[in-house]
């Protein structure tokens, strides 16, 4: 048998490591597991396990990245082809995928029943995880908009609606039984009749910095669009933002000042990406699968949300040192960046550029 490379062993211990915490988060759940037992699962050291997650958080929250990435829209439900249709079916999808308190016959949580509790834990990670929720209301109410014939914000719709599955989702594992899922998706349903005086107007918009312009090649490197799971180019004429997860709400102001037909991709980067990016790509995995059974693919938003662990692609853009509060932002004309800009409103001036 052929002798595996170093980087081929790395990835199979990384999977031995995430199959014995999957089984080990979902019989002790997160507050009682052990790295020691994990590495014992996976027949490897401890050491082994630190040097693919920096620790058991990090771990948890790739075990959850992992599985909701896995997992499949429903196959019988239909596209939604109004507002109300869709949000219904956006909540019945989104409603499917809970895993109930009740599931186990022996009274097991479920695999992700510490989330929230660690989210409240730690500003660490609350404050990106409301970013990320924002960015969910974001993408929901610009495939939501795409329906609809009529003009008109439905990103506060689209919040509204999140709110009232993410409370759903809260209940059915500390009060099972409560939560009567066909109420749930009605209520959804009728969301879209609201009348929130919903607009864009970005306070800060006299304030934003103005775009540099600039006269330069731009050649990225290949990347995976994480929204829909597929490679994609960026080639395209819009805006390419590099974006810290606390920022992420600020890639609408690059999608409302761009033309209907330009391209925006938000490039999430983070100061602990190790940490933090599981839980990015757990967020979008669990509103992927959930747009893919509510929406037809073209009313999906022109947006694309690329990951950058490594930094590749914010390196290519010109921001090679990132963190969390990371906002730079390039406008692309013809295979070149013709502006620039950086700092709190640059996707805004980027895409005016």
């Amino acid at each position: 048998m052929a002798r595996l490379s170093r980087a081929q062993m790395q990835e199979r211990n990384r999977a031995k490591v995430l199959a014995a915490a999957r089984a080990e988060f979902a019989e002790r759940g997160f507050r009682d597991a052990k790295i020691d037992v994990i590495a014992e699962r996976a027949e490897l050291t401890r050491g082994a396990v630190y040097s693919n997650f920096p620790g058991k958080r990090a771990l948890y929250l790739s075990v959850l990245a992992e599985d909701a990435e896995r997992a499949e829209p429903l196959p019988d439900l239909e596209p939604g082809r109004t507002v109300p249709a869709a949000l219904a079916a956006f909540a019945g999808a989104w409603l499917a995928g809970l895993p109930l308190a009740v599931d186990d016959p022996r009274g097991r949580a479920p695999l992700g029943a510490d989330l929230l509790p660690e989210v409240l834990a730690d500003d660490r990670i609350r404050r990106p995880f409301a970013q990320l929720l924002k960015l969910q209301a974001v993408l929901l109410g610009l495939a939501l908009e795409r329906l609809r014939p009529a003009p008109g914000r439905l990103v506060r719709v689209a919040e509204a609606a999140l709110t009232t599955l993410h409370g759903a989702g809260v209940l059915s594992a500390a009060a099972p039984g409560f939560v009567e899922p066909f109420d749930v998706v009605a209520g959804c349903r009728r969301l879209a009749e609201l009348d929130l005086t919903d607009r864009w107007d970005p306070p800060y918009a006299a304030y934003a910095p103005r775009a540099r312009p600039a006269d330069d090649e731009w050649t990225p490197p290949p990347a995976m669009d994480a929204l829909r799971a597929a490679s994609t180019s960026l080639t395209e004429d819009g805006v390419v933002a590099v974006l810290g997860l606390h920022r992420l709400s600020a890639v609408e102001d690059a999608v409302r000042g761009l033309p209907p037909d330009a391209a925006v991709t938000a490039v999430l980067v983070s100061g602990e990406p190790a940490e933090l990016l599981p839980l990015a790509r757990l967020v979008v995995a669990d509103l992927r699968r959930c747009l893919r059974t509510a929406v037809p693919g073209g009313a999906w938003p022109r947006l694309r949300l690329v990951l950058d662990g490594a930094g590749t692609l914010a390196a290519a853009v010109g921001a090679p040192a990132v963190g969390d509060a990371t906002e730079v932002a390039v406008r692309v004309r013809g295979a070149r960046i013709v502006a620039r800009a950086d700092g709190f409103g640059a996707c805004l001036s980027a895409a005016a550029g």
